[in-house]
């Protein structure tokens, strides 16, 4: 939930702090970041489905990133990367604010799981390519989104796996993610701003604009029954697949 990266800043001040603030709270299931925690098996349940299919990995594999390199970019306190490592994944994770970075260098170090974090722009940490590269719900949060992407897509192997999930622009996901969410704290006020999500159009002609093929994107969607579950509907949040041209 925050940014990094490229030759030009993404990175907004104040959207660094305002998860830096965060950082504390930020392993809490029932706490600030509890959506992200709902959210998350579902972010990992596309991550596994997509990286079986680019490897023809074994589908009961524990570890179907054994020997690969993963990076996830605006990671927060880890909540994604220590998953990642659990799959067999060389981690390192990239996150704006420097207090996410160290909430996340202790829990990993609690769970003795080895993740190299870093916190700054993406483009000055000097950090190679890598097979998997993440960023999910950070797109949104960044100040240059076309030079991003093109970070992003400068750290994948030419075989790589690129994969992102961001909040739709539209009718629904103003009036549920940000007037509704935030108002009922749901997610802490300030998280969202409307104007800055992007569409999976648009989406798409960034990543073609910097060399990379987007797959078909998945919603991620919410009911009363389901709750938060992978779907053909795209209005809320979806996440995608890209690949290098």
């Amino acid at each position: 939930m925050s940014d990094a990266s490229t030759t030009t800043e993404t990175i907004r001040a104040d959207e660094a702090a305002h998860f830096g603030a965060l950082a504390a709270d930020w392993w809490d299931p029932k706490g600030s970041s509890a959506m992200l925690h709902r959210l998350n098996p579902v972010r990992l349940g596309f991550i596994r489905d997509a990286v079986d299919q680019r490897w023809g990995g074994d589908a009961r594999s524990n570890k179907p990133l054994a020997g690969k390199a993963a990076l996830d970019v605006g990671c927060g306190a880890g909540l994604l990367c220590e998953p990642l490592a659990r799959l067999g994944a060389a981690v390192s994770g990239v996150d704006a604010a420097a207090e996410n970075v160290a909430a996340a260098q202790e829990h990993a170090a609690g769970a003795g799981l080895a993740v190299d974090y870093r916190s700054g722009e993406l483009s000055a940490l000097g950090l190679g390519q890598f097979d998997l590269v993440t960023a999910m719900e950070v797109i949104e949060h960044v100040a240059d989104k076309p030079a991003f992407v093109a970070e992003l897509a400068a750290h994948l192997k030419p075989d790589g796996l690129m994969i992102l999930s961001t909040p739709n622009r539209t009718a629904r996901s103003r009036l549920l993610l940000v007037e509704g969410a935030e108002r009922l704290g749901m997610v802490p006020r300030g998280t969202h701003h409307w104007d800055d999500f992007i569409t999976p159009d648009e989406l798409r002609d960034l990543l073609a604009d910097a060399g990379l093929n987007m797959g078909e994107p998945r919603g991620i969607a919410w009911t009363p029954s389901k709750g938060l579950h992978l779907s053909d509907d795209l209005a809320l949040n979806y996440i995608v697949t890209a690949r290098i041209s």
